[in-house]
């Protein structure tokens, strides 16, 4: 059986008066409380990511450098012309700095795009501040017609 306890009027005043809590600080703690763990967790996601990717992209370099073992000597054995050889390494390796150019073309626009959206939010949130400023104002002029 729960057991009731009562508090008198001084008891419950003193107590409310210790320990205040209003509606914006439940809603401000828990949410920065989150916030905060999501972002102590941001540097291990990225480090997850980069690691799978770079895991991915050794693993293809390595298949290439199976290959090269594996058919080096039937290839050798066939006796392609060295022109031709030259002119298709010539042609791969054109292939390849367009590709290395995308690549940091493609860097590039991610890192401005990024700028972009934080300069984007850095916005917002001055024009928040600002907002709130005001609205601040005018609940303390509302609140101050009331009080007459």
């Amino acid at each position: 059986m729960a057991q009731v306890k009562f508090i008198n009027n001084k008891e419950q005043k003193n107590t409310e008066t210790e320990s205040t809590v209003s509606v914006c600080d439940i809603m401000k703690n828990n949410t920065s409380t989150i916030i905060k763990k999501m972002e102590s967790q941001i540097p291990s996601y990225v480090q997850s990511y980069s690691d799978l990717y770079s895991e991915y992209l050794h693993s293809l370099d390595d298949l290439f450098g199976t290959c090269y073992i594996a058919e080096k000597e039937f290839f050798d054995k066939l006796g392609f012309d060295q022109n031709t050889l030259k002119a298709y390494d010539s042609y791969f390796k054109s292939i390849t700095g367009y590709y290395l150019s995308q690549i940091e073309f493609s860097t590039s626009f991610l890192r401005t795009y990024v700028q972009t959206r934080i300069s984007a939010i850095k916005s917002y949130d001055s024009y928040m501040h600002v907002m709130m400023n005001s609205y601040a104002k005018i609940l303390s002029q509302f609140s101050e017609t009331f009080k007459k």
